[in-house]
C-alpha cells in the first residue's frame, strides 16, 4: 500500500513541476511578445532587429518549458 502512495505522489509532483515550468515559459512568451511590440511601437525602424531577437528569445523560452516538461519528475 505504500508503494501505491509513493508513486501516485511522486507522478502528482512530477505533473505540478511540468505545469509550473510550462507555466513559466508562456509568461516569459508573452513579456517577450509584448515588449517586442512596444520597442516596435517606439521605433519602427528597428522592427526587422527586434523582430529576430524576439523569435530567439521566444525559442529559448519554448525550449525550456519543454525540457521542464520532460524533465520534471
Amino acid at each position: 500500500m505504500n508503494i501505491i502512495a509513493q508513486v501516485v505522489s511522486s507522478g502528482i509532483t512530477g505533473n505540478i513541476a511540468s505545469a509550473l515550468g510550462l507555466l513559466g515559459a508562456a509568461i516569459g512568451v508573452g513579456m517577450i511578445g509584448t515588449k517586442a511590440a512596444e520597442a516596435v511601437g517606439r521605433n519602427p525602424g528597428a522592427s526587422g532587429k527586434v523582430l529576430v531577437q524576439a523569435i530567439i528569445g521566444m525559442a529559448l523560452a519554448e525550449g525550456l518549458g519543454i525540457l521542464a516538461l520532460f524533465l520534471a519528475r
